[in-house]
């Protein structure tokens, strides 16, 4: 871990919180570690959650608001709150903060995607810390999910570092969650994620925040598929982050898949799928092993809504995904051409813009 030198940290609401209200003395502990982080050498970004439980005691809640309209109210109070006691504390410490409040939009669009991404990286170079949250008083489904695991994930992947550090009310990965089951043991090292974990997840349980264990394992995977390691740990601990760094086993350690390139992450990772392609087996098969394009015939079934560039994915005869691509076709147009040669496309659509309906350059195998 010590020869990590871009790391980003995510903090969840239950972290940060207490009595359900921000907690003074958790956001000092969290400041001082990642300063101390930043002392060592490390470049870092902080991914946090906590604007709604913020704001929530401000605009006279007794418990988390109930309503969408309302969870945007407290987020865009709160927001405000939670910058301030961020800016506070680290320039004690003679840090500069940064602020970014992203959407899904930001990662789906390749443009702003690149533009975030060079500006992230321009305040690293310039000793900044940025703290990115999700912009939740103008986003509806963002709220509704665990999405700043997985926006850690993204921002991961956008700025190309090498950890995530998920920093959580849990003391890592366990077989079962351990506050129903006596019998669950945490998990060290997951090497792999398979099925096997994925039962392990079970569901979100938490009051303050919206993200449980299955959006932590949604990150664990967009992290180690693109090549990247991942550590979930109790937030509570003292110099966690610094304690992790120096290689101490401590948490769950989400171990790499192969290493892809900036822009596989982008099309694997950094846009939900639009639609789904279910292949036969020779198909499946070219793909595979010998690094071939999707071609029309190899399709047996198509699903979802999806236009031309959006990303889908891709599937086995037993309904696994293995893959994800930029499509060629529309879903209307795709639909036509299924199980069809290459030279009928032009017959049946009365144009042949592409011969495939993902090329082999936009196509990332799912590890």
């Amino acid at each position: 871990m010590s020869s990590v030198k871009r790391v980003v940290v995510k903090v969840g609401s239950s972290t940060l919180s207490e009595n359900s209200e921000l907690s003074s003395e958790r956001l000092d502990q969290l400041v001082h570690d990642l300063t101390k982080l930043k002392h060592r050498g490390s470049e870092v970004v902080l991914v946090t959650s906590g604007a709604i439980v913020a704001g929530t005691r401000q605009l006279g809640f007794n418990q988390r608001p109930g309503t969408i309209p309302e969870l945007q109210a407290a987020a865009a109070v709160g927001q405000i709150q939670l910058m301030q006691a961020y800016q506070s504390r680290l320039q004690q410490y003679g840090q500069i903060p940064a602020m970014a409040l992203l959407t899904q939009e930001d990662f789906t669009n390749r443009q702003r995607y690149v533009h975030i991404s060079d500006t992230l990286l321009t305040l690293l170079r310039l000793g900044a810390i940025p703290i990115i949250n999700e912009n939740d008083t103008v986003t509806v489904d963002e709220i509704k999910v665990g999405d700043n695991d997985t926006l850690a994930a993204y921002v991961t992947n956008l700025i190309d570092a090498y950890l995530l550090i998920i920093l959580s009310d849990q003391k890592g990965f366990y077989t079962a969650d351990p506050r129903t089951d006596t019998d669950a043991k945490l998990i060290n090292v997951v090497p792999k994620i398979d099925d096997t974990i994925r039962v392990s997840a079970g569901n979100s349980n938490t009051d303050e925040g919206t993200g449980g264990m299955i959006t932590k394992l949604l990150a664990a995977e967009i992290v180690t598929g693109s090549g990247g390691l991942m550590v979930l740990a109790d937030g509570s601990e003292k110099n966690i982050l610094n304690r992790i760094m120096d290689g101490e086993a401590i948490g769950s350690l989400f171990l790499p898949q192969k290493r892809i390139s900036s822009r596989q992450r982008w099309i694997a990772y950094s846009r939900p799928p639009k639609g789904q392609v279910f292949v036969d087996e020779g198909a499946h098969h070219a793909l595979l092993n010998h690094g071939g394009s999707l071609l029309p015939c190899g399709v047996r079934e198509i699903t979802g809504k999806f236009e031309f560039g959006d990303t889908i994915s891709c599937r086995d005869q037993n309904d696994r995904e293995f893959a994800r691509g930029l499509v060629n076709y529309s879903t209307q147009e795709a639909q036509q051409i299924i199980g069809k040669n290459t030279h009928e496309i032009e017959k049946v659509l009365g144009y042949r813009h592409y011969d495939e309906i993902i090329h082999r350059d936009n196509l990332v195998l799912i590890t």
